[in-house]
Formats: structure tokens, sequence, C-alpha cells
């Protein structure tokens, strides 16, 4: 079993040692400097990570928190999807737990994904609660003008709209977008809108 560690700081005036110091020496080390709101696949550490899953060389990855993977939830869960896909156990050191335990998926740690996916659905139905309120005192004041005609939808329609583009993105980040259209069947302006989303 070849281990790899994902580490991640924001800016480089940020401290890395913390992370570090849970390092062994029989790992693989990938330091991202980056911010969590870019999508792994989008790192340069991460990309080289993603890669060496696809290849084989790794199938054991451990990270100090699972925000080192991301602080976007969206973000985090496909990350996580694209491991368990390729049979590759995740640790994360704070939460003491492992994707698999005994050569079958943790059933705490499928519950702990779950509650992630159920916040990120609680955040999302919380922030379109809050837009229709918005809306209501807008339009009481006379000031709402609605979307426009011809208007494109949000990031999350979009995304939602076109998840197997964006599940193909995650899982194969190598591959060029015209190559990926044509896995997809999407347009490449589609494509290249879901990768542009995937960054902010």
């Amino acid at each position: 079993m070849k281990k790899a560690r994902y580490n991640r700081i924001s800016s480089p005036n940020q401290n890395l040692e913390r992370q570090l110091v849970r390092n062994h020496p029989d790992e693989l080390i990938f330091n991202d400097v980056v911010s969590g709101a870019v999508a792994f696949n989008e790192r340069d550490k991460g990309k080289e990570l993603v890669k060496a899953i696809k290849d084989g060389t790794i199938n054991f990855v451990s990270v100090t928190a699972v925000d080192r993977l991301g602080r976007n939830l969206y973000d985090v869960l496909t990350t996580l999807e694209y491991f368990t896909e390729n049979n590759v156990i995740l640790r994360v050191d704070n939460l003491g737990l492992e994707s698999m335990a005994n050569g079958k998926p943790n059933p705490v740690f499928k519950l702990i994904l779950s509650v992630l996916a159920n916040v990120s659905e609680m955040e999302r139905t919380n922030l379109r609660e809050r837009q229709l309120e918005g809306i209501s005192i807008a339009k009481a004041k006379g000031v709402y003008k609605g979307r426009e005609r011809g208007s494109s939808m949000s990031k999350d329609e979009f995304l939602t709209k076109h998840k197997h583009v964006v599940k193909e993105v995650v899982s194969h980040p190598e591959l060029s977008i015209r190559k990926l259209a044509k896995i997809t069947g999407a347009s490449i302006g589609t494509v290249q809108n879901v990768k542009k989303m995937m960054i902010v």
C-alpha cells in the first residue's frame, strides 16, 4: 500500500508545521499553497495526487482535517467520491477515522459523509430561503425586477444540471476540454463553464 499525505495552507505566510509534524517516512508528501475555495483537482499538488491515484500509485491518503481538501462542501464531497470510486482509503487525523475498515466501507465514516452532504443541502436551502426573503422585501419596496429574460442560471443550478460533466472533470482532470465534451456529450462551452465554476 503506497501512502500519501496531503497538506494545504492558504498563503505563504501561514505556517505548515502543524500539518508537517504528522508526516511519516513512508508517505509521499503533497503540499499545496492555495485557497480552499479552489477546486481540489485544479490545485498544483491536488492535480498530482489525482493523477497518482488514477495511475494506481497511491491507495491511501491522509489529511489533518477535512477542510484541507477544501472549504466548499460540494468540492470536498466530490473529491471524497473520487477517492472511494478508485478504492483509495482516506484518513482524517482529527477525526481518527478512515473511509475503509477491513476492506469494507467504514459505516461511521459513511455516516459523517452523509452528515456533510446534509449540511451542504441545508446551506443551499438556507441560502434560497434568504434569497426569497430578500426578494419579498424588495417587492414590498417596489424595487424588485426579477431575473431578466435570457439571463443565465445560478452556479448551483448549472452544476446540478451538468453533474455528469462535473464528475468527469473531477475524475479525469488531465483530459482536454474537447475530449471531456466528447465523453459527456456536452458542448465545449458547457465543459469550459463547468471548469470555471469549479475553481471559484
